[in-house]
């Protein structure tokens, strides 16, 4: 209780389980459920990783981090969530930081109106694709927190299933590894280890979140061995 206490400074501990419990409620009733990849259990996983990496920061003096703004963001950092070929996937943390700015002020009217500012550019600056630096201890966290569900286990299979949802090949039979072609994970799904995943340790904004990041990505390295093993037929 003493740590979840340290990590959540500045509001009690049951008030700030009372907010997760309506923010998870509002989803449950309002949310788009046909997305599996941004569903409640996502947004649940990065809050976990918010919350893990926020404790850890105070020994690499990256925090601590507001933890209600931290929670929303969290919550709502992919409110708007457009498919990874949508023209507009670049704005759609800008877009998802206005609408949950309104969404605080209309549904939530007793959210505390001096935080909203806060989660809107932790939310603004959380994707990989929008390019915006983030500035707050709360967006540097939670960056690094969304980029965990990209490495590691369930990283692994948001890739294929992000893969179907866009009829990509699996791989390039020929060159599956990319040893002598440039990777492109606009047509198969395994390039896009080399182009996003593989990368994410190096571009972690905590020492928390590179230390946990490059722990899975441990474990995606040897899945391409053995997925490149198995494809040259060697079980």
């Amino acid at each position: 209780m003493q740590n979840q206490r340290q990590i959540d400074r500045g509001i009690d501990i049951e008030a700030l389980q009372d907010w997760e419990a309506r923010f998870a409620a509002w989803w449950e009733s309002n949310g788009d459920h046909s997305d599996g990849s941004h569903d409640l259990g996502h947004f649940q996983r990065v809050w976990k990783a918010a919350r893990h990496i926020n404790l850890a920061g105070e020994e690499d003096r990256e925090g601590p981090a507001d933890p209600l703004v931290l929670l929303a963001a969290a919550y709502f950092h992919d409110l708007v969530s457009l498919p990874k070929n949508h023209p507009q996937r670049s704005e759609a943390s800008r877009l998802s930081a206005e609408k949950t700015g309104l969404l605080l002020e209309n549904d939530f009217p007793d959210f505390p109106r001096e935080k909203i500012a806060a989660v809107k550019h932790a939310i603004h600056a959380h994707s990989f694709s929008a390019g915006v630096k983030p500035l707050t201890p709360e967006a540097r966290i939670l960056q690094d927190a969304d980029r965990m569900e990209a490495v590691g286990a369930i990283g692994l299979a948001r890739v294929f299933y992000t893969a179907g949802q866009l009829s990509q090949r699996l791989f390039d039979g020929k060159d599956p590894m990319a040893a002598a072609r440039e990777p492109d994970d606009q047509r198969y799904a395994l390039d896009h280890f080399q182009v996003k995943l593989l990368k994410l340790p190096g571009l972690m904004n905590t020492a928390a979140g590179r230390r946990m990041a490059e722990a899975n990505a441990e474990y995606l390295r040897e899945f391409l061995r053995k997925i490149n093993a198995e494809i040259a037929g060697e079980y």
